[in-house]
């Protein structure tokens, strides 16, 4: 995530760095910047779990044609919770709180949702892995273990992000589900 970050903060036109010269106003581009590196960060993750969901839907049409059409609803409950997830990620309110915002983040909480963001991208990883196995599995005994293997990576992505919320809006303590 520092390297989104760094990128948004090279990026500052010079009205910017000059103005970061004022007292106080270096914190709020600061907090500006974290909020558009958190924008850009979350629609890399939303697009990473894009393309997952169209290749569930490419492995829906390959199952049917194989004729093991009992796991074409299994396979669609994955692309619907990674759809979900998708969604919600993509349009959520972005950044870390500024100074009258009622929820405010810490460093520690920060680094927690940091933790958060790059579990999605490992999740990412092995959800398209166990897609592998899938679609390695179609025609075969195989198939219905891979395809309860990515869904429980689906469930897992959606926990992982209701786990994040909490850290964020302070609404439950998400240590406790780790």
């Amino acid at each position: 995530m520092s390297d989104l970050f760094e990128t948004v903060q090279g990026g500052q036109d010079i009205f910017k760095k000059l103005l970061s010269y004022v007292p106080g106003f270096s914190g709020y581009v600061e907090r500006t910047n974290r909020r558009a590196a958190d924008k850009l960060l979350r629609d890399q993750v939303a697009l990473k779990y894009g393309e997952l969901v169209h290749r569930t839907s490419r492995l829906q049409k390959d199952i049917a044609d194989a004729g093991q059409l009992d796991f074409l609803d299994d396979v669609d409950n994955i692309g619907l919770k990674l759809r979900t997830f998708s969604d919600r990620i993509k349009n959520a309110s972005y950044g870390y709180s500024g100074f009258f915002d009622v929820v405010k983040i810490n460093e520690k909480e920060l680094a927690q949702i940091y933790t958060f963001d790059t579990a999605f991208f490992e999740l990412a990883n092995q959800i398209s892995s166990g897609l592998d196995n899938v679609e390695a599995g179609i025609g075969g005994d195989g198939l219905k273990a891979a395809i309860h293997s990515v869904d429980d990576l689906a469930r897992q992505v959606g926990e992982t992000y209701d786990r994040r919320y909490q850290i964020i809006t302070g609404s439950g303590d998400a240590t406790a589900k780790e």
